[in-house]
């Protein structure tokens, strides 16, 4: 649907007053101060800095820090920075008597004790969330496109926008988390695909929606566009990479958004992927056979997230990105430690028996996905650990559920996906593997007790 078919809303060009004029001056004292990007033509913007997280603390929720501290051994990692979820409508204003979105921010606000400081927030609501799965469906039916741009994107915008004369406030926005990687690997003809996904890619609505997003944040001179870019045991493979990253592209042009509104991409939010594999590479050979034609890469051109994140980002900027974007990776459950966990390469006999034995990656299948048996914390949330990584970050909260193991009734809009599923064999995503969930899993989202132990045992680096 065409954005002229909308009421206009604040564009590009209206800056809050705060942030013109009189504050001027101050402003770039504090530009100097900080180390921040060149300003902007208008010298009462405050210019966005090239990596956000450079030189700034990280927004600790404070929901989501007494439930870690109230786990046994939780309180070595409740003071660590998670992702603030707006998974529904309600959420903006706060749930069951909870945090809504300005209460966080006056927190951060707090937190920040006049210092820089990243508040991340999640922008999940999409119509027609997450086609290929049920355990995170959402509110919104397919065609519900108006009420995403008027009753969410707007209203999150416009709270937004109250704080954007803060200088050390930087907010960054994941946008839409699985949605436009679904329109190109569960679409027909392509065998993995829903009718669902099919809907999605004809009536346009995720790249619209994502699309508006990305304009009405991006107009804010203190937030951060980071879209999702899924995973690389996702679209890590040929058919998908070129050509999730014009659609990527495609999306980040359309209707009034452009590439300047986008910071960079995420990989592997809320997933299991490592980081990065220590004991094998995409690039040897064992007895003459690639590591690509093993059974568990199955000729994928990637075995971890930052060696993707870091080739995604070449092939991105190849379509027109920006050359300054940079990636995020989501480690908040990717440690994989543990007795199990691997201390060296596998043995060299044949390609099979040294992926598998020299993979941290301890998924059944990679394309498993649900509250994994057997995952760890990952890598702490560390600002610009690698070339082209701006952080490694905590979006998914550890021991917040991915869905639940069994049908719940609830009011959220969330289904019961057999992917949860610890008995369930039979998606062909996953090669019709085990689906490796934990039992007993609540609804998406709700807190899981025995998930968060998992996490903190297997921690690594440990705990």
């Amino acid at each position: 649907m065409s954005r002229s078919n909308h009421p206009p809303h604040r564009r590009r060009a209206r800056r809050s007053a705060l942030a013109v004029g009189a504050l001027a001056g101050a402003f770039a004292v504090t530009l100097s101060t900080l180390g921040m990007a060149q300003a902007s033509e208008d010298p009462g913007v405050l210019a966005r800095v090239d990596n956000p997280y450079a030189g700034a603390d990280v927004y600790v929720n404070p929901e989501w820090s007494a439930r870690a501290a109230a786990e046994p051994g939780g309180s070595a990692i409740a003071d660590e920075p998670t992702g603030v979820w707006m998974d529904r409508i309600a959420a903006i204003d706060g749930v069951n008597g909870g945090m809504g979105l300005q209460d966080h921010l006056d927190e951060a606000v707090a937190q920040a004790g006049g210092q820089p400081i990243v508040f991340q927030v999640v922008i999940y609501n999409l119509p027609g969330r997450d086609c290929s799965a049920l355990a995170s469906n959402g509110e919104l039916g397919a065609t519900e496109i108006d009420r995403y741009k008027t009753e969410y994107i707007d209203v999150i915008a416009d709270i937004l926008r109250e704080y954007e004369s803060d200088a050390n406030l930087r907010v960054s926005a994941v946008i839409e988390i699985d949605s436009l990687p679904n329109l190109i690997t569960n679409v027909s003809p392509r065998p993995t695909a829903t009718p669902e996904c099919d809907t999605m890619l004809a009536n346009g609505n995720y790249v619209e929606g994502v699309s508006y997003a990305l304009s009405e944040l991006g107009s804010i001179g203190n937030v951060y566009n980071y879209i999702d870019a899924g995973h690389y045991g996702w679209i890590g493979w040929d058919d998908n990479f070129g050509a999730s990253a014009d659609l990527f592209q495609q999306t980040a042009t359309h209707g009034e958004a452009t590439v300047d509104d986008v910071t960079g991409f995420i990989v592997n939010t809320a997933n299991y992927g490592p980081t990065v594999e220590p004991y094998y590479t995409i690039d040897e050979s064992i007895n003459g056979t690639p590591v690509r034609q093993s059974s568990w890469v199955d000729w994928n051109r990637y075995v971890d997230n930052q060696s993707f994140a870091q080739g995604f980002r070449q092939e991105l900027v190849s379509t027109g990105f920006n050359s300054n974007i940079g990636m995020l990776i989501d480690t908040s459950r990717n440690g994989w430690g543990g007795p199990d966990r691997p201390s060296g390469p596998g043995p060299r006999t044949d390609v099979n028996a040294y992926v598998e034995g020299s993979r941290t990656d301890g998924r059944i299948h990679a394309g498993n996905w649900c509250n994994q048996a057997g995952a760890g914390l990952g890598e702490r949330p560390t600002a610009a650990p690698a070339s082209g990584i701006d952080a490694y970050v905590w979006i998914k909260p550890p021991g917040e559920s991915d869905g639940a193991s069994s049908e719940i009734p609830n009011d959220e809009g969330k289904g019961f996906d057999r992917m949860c599923d610890p008995t369930y064999q039979g998606n062909p995503r996953n090669n019709n593997n085990p689906s490796g969930a934990l039992g007993d899993a609540p609804l998406s989202g709700h807190w899981f007790s025995a998930q968060f132990q998992e996490l903190l045992a297997n921690a690594n680096p440990p705990v």
